[in-house]
């Protein structure tokens, strides 16, 4: 008879052996430095995070046209790559493992974070809803170049670019970044994607992006070292999508025969649903479309995240703002410990206050 897996029990996702089900997931903290590029700091932010089953690190740009956000980390040049070997460094030296998320926001910027003052790119010119922060002002997003057909080969290449950096960075794998609004999530989605070439129109063809940047991808590292993150029921970024379990099922169905080591799918919570979000898309629907691993996300506690499992649809848990607060997160799970209350004013404020200096539990 079958044990019903806990959130301490171990879990192979594909190449990849963890030692706990407890995840963490990425979490922009716009901490990198000039050049985005990452510090002793920020090593020693993972280096104390370790315990975890397995680090997928913060959001990181495989191109300069891929950013949106004050101070987060890139790989596309030597400088990045060289201080993201010091994270993985003293991950591995604490006995942890991590993977990089390739990330490109698309239409999610604003000239003043594009190379020359240019327009962000996207699947459409559609204007997202809303405000971004410039560096010194909150200012409205703007419309959008659609990427001309003759471009996207470029972006698959930047993707495969950053793949090929984070294996010469030491990381144990990548995740595709295919959610919560950005590049590839427009592409997806019929809300942001309204093209009328062979990346547009059908699920089939908008569903095209993700699959070609997966099969490069796993090009690089070989799927078992390769995950892919997906937010169905997600509507951050003025996402939305007329069909989303058609949708969302059809690039899983697609993404099985890959065999990756897992796709990141998150739930809805009820902050989303607060922002219009429905309910009836994510991992628990989706999982007749995926027979492999899924790792969840979405505001789980110890005994949600060990319901999901033994329930059959999720097989790890990705614990995102807890992880922020709690270094040693998984410690404090297993003893049901309190839990430290994390400071939101210094979620993304510069330097080690509210990032390094969360005490672990004593003893």
């Amino acid at each position: 008879m079958n044990k019903t897996p806990t959130l301490f029990d171990p879990v192979q996702l594909g190449a990849l052996a963890l030692p706990s089900r407890i995840v963490m997931a990425p979490l922009t903290r716009c901490r990198a430095a000039e050049g985005n590029v990452p510090v002793a700091l920020n090593a020693e932010y993972y280096r104390q995070r370790a315990s975890a089953g397995m680090i997928i690190a913060e959001a990181t740009s495989v191109s300069p046209q891929g950013f949106g956000y004050p101070n987060t980390p890139g790989i596309f040049t030597a400088a990045q790559v060289a201080g993201w070997r010091g994270v993985t460094s003293a991950v591995h030296a604490a006995g942890g493992r991590i993977l990089l998320q390739l990330w490109h926001v698309g239409r999610i910027s604003h000239p003043s974070y594009q190379p020359d003052g240019g327009l962000p790119v996207a699947p459409s010119g559609i204007k997202p809803q809303g405000k971004i922060f410039t560096g010194t002002a909150m200012e409205d997003y703007v419309v959008p170049r659609a990427l001309e057909r003759s471009e996207i080969p470029g972006a698959i290449a930047e993707y495969v670019h950053g793949a090929r950096l984070a294996k010469e960075a030491g990381f144990d794998g990548v995740e595709i970044h295919n959610a919560n609004g950005y590049l590839l999530d427009q592409f997806l989605r019929d809300g942001t994607n309204r093209r009328g070439d062979d990346y547009g129109g059908s699920v089939q063809n908008r569903v095209r992006l993700t699959l070609e940047v997966t099969e490069a991808v796993v090009g690089v590292w070989g799927a078992d070292r390769v995950g892919i993150r997906l937010s169905p029921g997600g509507v951050f970024n003025d996402m939305h999508d007329s069909d989303p379990l058609e949708t969302f099922g059809h690039v899983l169905k697609e993404l099985d025969s890959m065999r990756l080591a897992y796709a990141h799918v998150t739930r809805v919570t009820a902050q989303d649903v607060a922002h219009g979000a429905k309910e009836g898309v994510g991992p628990r629907e989706l999982r007749p479309y995926y027979r492999g691993n899924i790792v969840s996300a979405g505001g789980f506690t110890r005994e949600s995240g060990e319901r999901a499992l033994a329930e059959g649809w999720a097989d790890a848990i990705a614990f995102g703002v807890p992880f922020l607060a709690n270094p040693d997160l998984p410690e404090r799970l297993r003893r049901h410990a309190a839990l430290n209350v994390p400071d939101e004013n210094t979620f993304y404020a510069p330097g080690p206050k509210g990032y390094t200096d969360y005490p672990a539990l004593e003893g």
